[in-house]
C-alpha cells in the first residue's frame, strides 16, 4: 500500500494578498488584484491589464548578496517557501540535508532578469552583463535556489509542462515521498510581467485586449474573450504521514489523494480531447467517485472552445451541474505554472472552512451545464476537492485532494 501523502504547509505569492489569510481573505470576498499594468507602460501593446503583486519588496525579506543574482520569480519564491516551512513548523537546516527535496515548476523562467541583461548586451556591450545571467534566467533556478539557500539535499527536479506544470510538480513530489524521501517543498511561482515576457505570452493568442478590470477575464461566461496574465503562485510542504507524525506537525491542510496528467492529440486530428480521461484517472487514483467531489477548480481558460471543452468533460464525469464549480483565479489573473498550486492551497482552506470561494465577475453561460459559483462564497460540506489545470501544448493535469483522515494524525 502506498504511504499517504500529506499537506503541512502553505506559502502563498499572490497578487489578492502576499500570505495564506491575506490571500484567503480577498478570495473569499471577491477582491481583484487585475488592473492596468505598472511595471512597465504597456500603451503600445493591445493587452494591458495584468494581476500585479503591488506590495511586495525583496529586501524586506531576503539577504542583500542574493537581490543581485535573482529575478523577480525567484525572490518571490524564496520568500514563498520561507512562509510554507515556517507554517509547517519546520526549520529545514534541523532535519538531515538529504531527507528533504525541492521540486518546482516554471512555464517561462526569469524573464525580467533576462531581458535586463539583454538590454545591457545591447545598449552597453557583453562586459556588462552580469554572470549571474547564466543560470537567473533558467526555467530550474527556483528549484536550485530554495535549495541552496535551505541546505536541501534531497531528490530536487523542474517540471515544465505549462500551466499545468504546477500539479505535475507536486505528482512529482508525491512519488518522490513514496519511494522513501521524508518532505519535499513543492509547487510553482511564475513572474513575466515584463515587456519581453509580455511579447511572448502575447503570441498565444489568448489574453484578453479588453481595458475594463471587472470584464477582461470572464471564464464560462458569453463574453469570454481571452485571460488576463498573474505572478505569483505557491509553494506547498508535503510529507509522508509517518514523517509528519513523529515530528509533530502542528497543522496538517490535507492529502494528495489523486492524479493523473495527460496529452491532448495533435490539432487536426480526428481524436477527442483527454481532459476527461485525466479527471476520470485522477478520480480512480484517489480511490473515490465523482460523487464524493465537493468542489472542482476550474483551469477557467476564458476563450470559448476551451471553457466549452472543459465545461463539457466536468458534465461527462460529473453529470450536468452535479458539483459546484469555481475559479478564483479570475481575481488574480492567470500566473501559469504558479496558477494551480494556488489554487491547490485554495481547495485546502476551503475544506477548512467549509466554504467555496466565488468567480468573481462571470456570468454563467447557459451554454455549458456546469454550476458556477459566482457572486459570493458558498458554504458547503467539503471532504474533497479536484482541481483541473492546462498547459497550452495540450497538456492537462487533475489532481484530487481530501481532509485527512483522523488516522493519520
Amino acid at each position: 500500500m502506498n504511504p499517504t501523502v500529506l499537506v503541512t504547509g502553505l506559502g502563498v505569492v499572490a497578487p489578492t494578498g502576499l500570505g495564506i489569510e491575506d490571500y484567503w481573505a480577498a478570495t473569499l470576498a471577491g477582491r481583484s488584484a487585475i488592473r492596468r499594468i505598472t511595471h512597465f507602460d504597456p500603451t503600445p501593446y493591445p493587452s494591458r491589464l495584468a494581476g500585479e503583486i503591488g506590495s511586495f519588496a525583496a529586501e524586506d525579506h531576503l539577504p542583500s548578496r542574493l537581490l543581485p543574482q535573482t529575478d523577480r520569480m525567484t525572490r518571490l519564491a524564496l520568500v514563498g517557501a520561507d512562509w510554507a516551512f515556517a507554517d509547517a513548523g519546520v526549520v529545514p537546516s534541523d532535519l538531515p540535508a538529504y531527507d528533504v527535496g525541492v521540486i518546482t515548476a516554471s512555464h517561462s523562467g526569469g524573464f525580467e532578469f533576462g531581458q535586463n541583461e539583454l538590454r545591457a548586451l545591447w545598449s552597453k556591450g557583453g562586459q556588462y552583463v552580469s554572470a549571474y545571467q547564466s543560470f537567473a534566467w533558467f526555467y530550474a533556478v527556483n528549484s536550485g535556489q530554495i535549495s541552496i539557500r535551505n541546505g536541501l539535499r534531497g531528490p530536487s527536479s523542474v517540471v515544465v509542462s505549462d500551466q499545468a506544470g504546477g500539479l505535475d510538480a507536486l505528482a512529482q513530489a508525491r512519488r518522490q515521498l513514496r519511494k522513501g524521501t521524508g518532505m519535499v517543498i513543492a509547487g510553482a511561482v511564475d513572474a513575466s510581467i515584463c515587456p519581453w515576457g509580455w511579447v511572448a505570452q502575447m503570441t498565444s493568442d489568448r489574453l484578453s485586449t479588453s481595458d475594463d478590470p471587472a470584464r477582461a477575464y470572464l471564464p464560462f461566461d458569453d463574453r469570454a474573450a481571452g485571460h488576463v496574465p498573474g505572478e505569483g503562485g505557491a509553494l506547498l510542504v508535503l510529507e509522508e504521514a509517518g514523517h509528519a507524525r513523529r515530528r509533530g506537525a502542528p497543522r496538517v491542510y490535507g492529502e494528495i489523494a489523486g492524479h493523473a496528467a495527460t496529452i491532448d492529440p495533435r490539432p487536426g486530428s480526428d481524436r477527442a480531447p483527454t481532459l476527461q480521461r485525466a479527471v476520470e484517472l485522477a478520480l480512480a487514483d484517489a480511490g473515490t467517485t465523482p460523487d464524493d467531489i465537493g468542489v472542482v477548480f476550474a483551469d477557467a481558460a476564458a476563450v470559448p472552445d476551451l471553457d466549452r471543452a472543459e465545461a463539457e468533460a466536468i458534465t461527462k464525469v460529473f453529470g450536468p451541474r452535479g458539483v459546484p464549480v469555481t475559479a478564483p483565479k479570475t481575481t488574480t489573473g492567470r500566473l501559469y505554472s504558479g496558477a494551480a498550486p494556488l489554487d491547490l492551497a485554495a481547495a485546502f482552506l476551503s475544506i477548512r472552512d467549509q466554504v467555496i470561494p466565488p468567480t468573481t465577475g462571470s456570468t454563467p453561460s447557459p451554454a455549458y451545464e456546469i454550476d458556477l459559483v459566482t457572486g459570493a462564497p458558498r458554504p458547503a460540506e467539503l471532504r474533497s476537492a479536484l482541481v483541473i489545470a492546462r498547459g497550452q501544448g495540450g497538456f492537462n493535469s487533475a489532481m484530487v485532494v481530501r481532509a485527512a483522515d483522523p488516522a493519520h494524525l
